[in-house]
């Protein structure tokens, strides 16, 4: 058996490399069970601490039937990050 040493390149991208401004914030929805997740969000905020402004909470029965849809729409819609926890 002989093995190649040739170095593979990976192709390059398309896109161009952007700065990102100093003072920019991600905006993350979290989608949230209401027995587990949501619970620990409410809990820190009883406890009065703090999470970004730029992110927000949306609480769900449970997100085991959390469809794909509702991700991809989140991002459609200019969301730069989701996050579902339960």
């Amino acid at each position: 058996m002989v093995i190649d040493t040739e170095k593979i390149e990976e192709p390059k991208s398309p896109e161009k490399p952007q700065e990102v401004p100093i003072d920019w914030q991600a905006n993350i929805i979290a989608f949230a069970c209401h027995y587990c997740a949501f619970a620990a969000a409410d809990l820190a905020g009883v406890m009065r601490l703090r999470y970004p402004p730029n992110v927000k909470v949306v609480r769900l029965p449970c997100t085991g039937k959390l469809d794909h849809v509702y991700l991809l729409r989140a991002f459609e819609r200019g969301i730069d990050g989701v996050f579902a926890a339960g």
